[in-house]
């Protein structure tokens, strides 16, 4: 990619990530008639890096740390899933309490054969889903999660493009409901340590 596109398409993702970032602070149903509660995540039916079809009801009992990207990604999703990998092995034990996950917003690219070869870079037991463009859309629906594909630079082939898409971390409870989330940038320390504040 030109030098130029870089700068375009970074400059696109650092305002996806303020955006998504506010956006996540004021989900929630606030006010006369509302609960406070946040309204982020639901159920999901999709399909795991082995095959195998998997819904939010298999995580129960384990909190989930949870980012949404595709594997064709050149910087921002392999940066934060190894964020997340490491803040998850410097919490020792207390790490085995929450489970990684990767939800491709690229079902077109990202099969289960693809997605086992991506996360087989980062944690051992990252979870990589994928689905069809419908259930893709309806887990990104729930969880706030903006997508698009981004228009291909002149001259590409036609599988050769990129995705805008949002950039944040969602924790979510070991009973489904959404717990904190962290924004895009956050280091390995603050990311450990707010992990560490909710499950010890």
């Amino acid at each position: 990619m030109p030098s130029r596109q870089k700068l375009i398409f970074a400059i696109v993702v650092l305002l996806i990530a303020m955006v998504t970032g506010a956006g996540a602070l004021w989900l929630t149903r606030v006010g006369p008639g509302g609960s406070g509660e946040a309204l982020i995540g639901g159920p999901f039916a999709l399909t795991d890096q082995n095959g195998k079809r998997v819904t939010d009801q298999d995580f129960r009992g384990k909190y989930m740390l949870i980012f949404f990207g595709f594997t064709y990604c050149p910087d921002v999703c392999p940066s934060e899933l190894q964020v997340m990998t490491a803040a998850l092995d410097q919490l020792g034990p207390a790490g085995d309490k929450i489970q990684p996950v990767f939800i491709t917003i690229d079902p077109e690219r990202d099969t289960p054969d693809a997605m086992k070869l991506y996360v087989a870079n980062f944690h051992p037991r990252m979870v990589g889903l994928t689905g069809s463009p419908d259930d893709i859309a309806a887990v990104a629906k729930a969880y706030r999660v903006y997508y698009a594909k981004a228009k291909a630079s002149e001259g590409a082939a036609p599988g050769d493009y990129l995705m805008d898409h949002s950039t944040i971390l969602y924790l979510m409870g070991p009973d489904g409901r959404f717990v904190k989330h962290f924004t895009y940038g956050t280091d390995v320390k603050t990311l450990t340590d707010g992990l560490r504040g909710v499950v010890q």
